[in-house]
């Protein structure tokens, strides 16, 4: 099982929306972030003096899925945010809304492990996918002695724990569904039963899995040619699917996956499949059990409490 871990949040002015600080137990890091709105306060803030990594996000005015990723280094965080802040033909940059940085509690960072992070952190966001980045090809920084290389191999996987808590996801690894039952072992979270869903009448058939709070829809799976439904819900996702070429056309009129996609939901997975709003929690059926999707999730849930009531002490 994999371990927990106590973070550490808050809220600098009180207000969610504004500055909030992050730590965990045992770590020397420290996770600052805000809205842009609120640069002026978060530069008069002492780790803003500090030598440290900091993200820009903002969202990609053509990609609704994925938003816009700046990572960087500085000796002086708060500095060279100011020049970031600047109008883009000044030397700034425009897509922004929200920064976070990362520097140390007990200031041991130095410019080489900014910059061996800063590396390590562009290669990674790139393969994980879950961004467009601003940076372009990383550079790499092998001058370090192997224990620090070490050192900050460590503080990078902090660094990937708590900034999804934070409402950033672009570092959070994507866990690929097992194809196989076999394949799951003891030590990984247990995952769903396959499911499928069909269309008989269009042809098409998808199958798919649920692991870490994700449906995915497995490669080769097929999907209506077209958006048939009303022009709401999810068809900016189908058609952002189709323009990333996770959609391909396919033969007879369908759409095909050409990777395993994920999805906040069952209901947006079917969407994409049928081509039209639908609640996945009816359409999906365990391929084992034939169970919808909804019923296999009640019967986990039922399963759960049953456990729970017979551990309680009579």
């Amino acid at each position: 099982m994999t371990q927990g871990h106590s973070i550490r949040l808050f809220l600098v002015d009180g207000t969610p929306n504004g500055l909030l600080t992050s730590e965990i137990m045992n770590w020397t890091g420290h996770v600052l972030t805000g809205p842009r709105s609120k640069l002026s306060e978060l530069v008069q803030r002492p780790e803003c003096g500090r030598t440290g990594i900091y993200f820009l996000v903002g969202p990609d005015p053509e990609n609704s899925l994925r938003p816009l990723v700046y990572i960087g280094e500085s000796d002086d965080v708060g500095t060279r945010l100011k020049q970031h802040n600047r109008p883009e033909d000044k030397g700034g940059k425009d897509f922004w809304e929200k920064v976070c940085l990362v520097t140390s509690k007990d200031q041991n960072l130095t410019k080489a492990h900014v910059k061996y992070l800063e590396s390590l952190l562009i290669q990674s966001a790139g393969q994980i996918g879950r961004c467009k980045l601003i940076n372009g090809t990383a550079h790499e920084y092998i001058n370090l002695p192997e224990s620090d290389r070490a050192d900050m191999a460590f503080f990078m996987e902090q660094i990937r724990t708590v900034l999804p808590v934070l409402g950033l996801d672009f570092l959070r690894e994507t866990s690929r569904p097992s194809r196989e039952p076999e394949a799951t072992t003891a030590a990984e979270p247990e995952a769903s039963p396959r499911f499928t869903l069909e269309v008989p009448r269009h042809g098409i058939r998808a199958t798919g899995q649920e692991i870490d709070g994700e449906f995915y829809v497995f490669k080769g799976s097929l999907a209506r040619g077209s958006w048939v439904g009303t022009e709401r819900g999810y068809q900016s996702l189908y058609n952002q699917l189709c323009e990333d070429g996770a959609l391909v056309v396919g033969s007879e009129g369908c759409r095909v996956f050409s990777e395993d996609q994920s999805f906040s939901s069952p209901s947006a997975a079917a969407a994409v499949v049928s081509g039209r709003s639908a609640n996945g929690r009816i359409s999906w059926k365990a391929e084992d059990s034939g169970l919808t999707y909804g019923d296999w999730q009640d019967q986990q849930v039922s399963a759960a409490a049953a456990q729970s009531e017979e551990m309680e002490p009579t």
